[in-house]
């Protein structure tokens, strides 16, 4: 019986790097993407019974996405996770006023469009041979509550409409996939204490991949399109 695999976009730190750890620990082939695998870090020193194979991708570079894709032809993906995103320049707080009302920068609000909305759409179009040939035919993204109409607003502009068109995106897509028996997940992460944060999350990185994992495996058609928090709420958007 072959090994789940599971493609990490962003997995070099953060979010993206427990995922990878985790799902290497419980035996699963990972494929970790990121832009400079030179300079992978941590995700290099991962250890576990699963496959880890590193590849280098700009998930803004569409040309990469269709690269990755190819190179990988006929091996089915059990779960996409489109986890890359980005709010801005780092550190944030130091640079949250260029998505301010008044000093917007929309040039950043382009990169951050590229990062958190096209970026998951395409690479669900490259990959959605390999996930329909997989046992789980998943394809996850990683959204946040900042990104819903009704329970958050947050006037960081850029980031807030990327992740309410994400989720857009992904409830369409969902509807388009599910014939194919493709599920579709949308979920937060929650405030999570990665480089993104403000310096006040509480979050651990390991108890939200925890409970985003158990979403994931649980997640069926019934449930493709829907928006859920780590801890498993129901996130109204």
């Amino acid at each position: 019986m072959s090994r789940p695999t599971v493609l990490v976009t962003g997995a070099n730190r953060g979010i993206g790097l427990e995922f990878s750890r985790q799902y290497l620990a419980d035996g699963w082939c990972v494929i970790a993407t990121l832009r400079d695998p030179a300079n992978a870090g941590d995700l290099d020193a991962l250890d576990g019974p699963g496959e880890l194979v590193i590849e280098p991708l700009d998930v803004t570079d569409h040309d990469q996405i269709d690269g990755l894709a190819a190179r990988h032809a006929g091996q089915p993906i059990d779960v996409l996770l489109n986890n890359a995103g980005i709010i801005g320049p780092v550190p944030i707080p130091e640079h949250i006023e260029q998505q301010h009302f008044g000093s917007m920068d929309y040039l950043l609000w382009d990169r951050v469009l590229w990062t958190n909305t096209f970026a998951p759409l395409k690479m669900a179009e490259a990959f959605v041979e390999h996930v329909a040939a997989s046992d789980q035919k998943k394809i996850v993204a990683l959204s946040s509550t900042v990104g819903s109409l009704v329970e958050r607003d947050t006037a960081a502009f850029a980031y807030a409409t990327s992740k309410t068109a994400l989720n857009k995106a992904m409830r369409l897509l969902a509807s388009v996939l599910k014939e194919r028996g493709i599920s579709v997940g949308i979920f937060c992460p929650g405030y999570v204490q990665t480089r993104m944060d403000f310096g006040t999350a509480e979050v651990k990185p390991e108890d939200s991949v925890k409970g985003l994992r158990g979403l994931i495996a649980d997640l069926e058609l019934a449930d493709s399109g829907t928006f859920q928090r780590y801890n498993g709420e129901t996130v109204a958007w």
